[in-house]
């Protein structure tokens, strides 16, 4: 009789402890410090103690992780990036086919306290990564995956959702996207950013202040335009859901560490990329409460109505 193997979050749990400790080692991390993350089809992330062990998406291309891997972990981005973690010698490198990387714990923005979002540090980390030169330890880096994920959330809804309501609208609003440019910029993009790619790069220090934040999640991290990493508050902003003051400041900070990305009219650069994301947020949500056999939510109505607006303005 086969043994039956452990569900993949069990075995990543496994594997975390065992780097979190010295052979033999007994464990006193206490209790609330260790514990599954986020378990999703892109990605299952396990805490333990001081350490996160995070099993990446099945289809994960080897070349392209390693080329991600090693830019997180260069000097050139190491104030932008939280650092990947060398693993123990017997660690495994895959599970279940899924590359297996180790990283230090960082508290994360607070989602109960909204007023203490970190926008401006955030637009401080992203004008830094758009400004810095690609190192050529990370040759073989891919394109940034913003715009190929906006196109897999419409696909996908259109497989599992053709029949909701609002797919129409959404589809409608996507073909408003143009095809990018040719000349399109290919500096160093996050590729995915939304406030819960921000932790702290430690734990808080009351003498000194808490430590700086960082970047995580370089399952998306490639080459492009770095408008795609400011589409998505842009497009919150456009739909209504982040205030203008808010959003204000986000730009101005960006502005001020000198990021590339826009111009003198923020928008010359970020319509298309919003509406991009605005469609691709709305596609995930009809995925979602088909799926969950529900009604949208108030936040994925008003996504759902900027896709509305979006396709009667172009094609009206």
């Amino acid at each position: 009789m086969t043994p039956s193997v452990p569900p993949l979050p069990d075995r990543l749990a496994a594997l975390a402890r065992a780097a979190a400790h010295p052979p033999g080692a007994p464990c006193r991390c206490a209790d609330g410090l260790a514990g599954v993350l986020a378990d999703r089809d892109d990605g299952t992330v396990v805490r333990h103690g001081a350490l996160v062990a995070k099993a990446h998406a099945p289809g994960t291309d080897p070349e392209a992780h390693r080329a991600r891997l090693a830019l997180a972990a260069h000097p050139a981005v190491a104030d932008v990036f939280l650092p990947p973690l060398p693993p123990p010698p017997d660690a495994p490198d895959a599970l279940d086919g899924r590359p297996v990387t180790l990283w230090p714990y960082g508290p994360p923005v607070d989602p109960d306290d909204p007023d203490a979002a970190p926008w401006e540090e955030a637009a401080r980390l992203l004008a830094r990564l758009h400004r810095t030169p690609c190192p050529p330890e990370a040759g073989g880096l891919p394109a940034a995956r913003a715009p190929l994920k906006a196109a897999l959330a419409v696909e996908r809804m259109c497989r599992t959702a053709p029949d909701h309501p609002a797919a129409t609208a959404v589809l409608g609003a996507w073909r408003t996207v143009p095809e990018r440019p040719a000349e399109a910029p290919r500096l160093l993009c996050h590729g995915d950013f939304h406030l819960g790619q921000l932790v702290r790069s430690g734990s808080p220090r009351p003498p000194a202040g808490p430590p700086p934040w960082r970047l995580i999640d370089v399952d998306d991290l490639g080459l492009g335009d770095p408008a795609w990493d400011l589409a998505r508050p842009a497009a919150w902003f456009a739909v209504g859901i982040l205030p203008p003051e808010i959003w204000a400041r986000f730009l101005d900070a960006y502005r001020e560490a000198g990021g590339p990305a826009v111009g003198a009219d923020p928008w010359d650069r970020l319509d298309t990329p919003a509406r991009a994301l605005t469609a691709q947020t709305a596609a995930l949500a009809l995925v979602k409460s088909t799926a969950g056999r529900r009604p949208l939510d108030e936040v994925e109505q008003m996504m759902v109505d900027a896709c509305v607006r979006i396709a009667g303005h172009r094609t009206g």
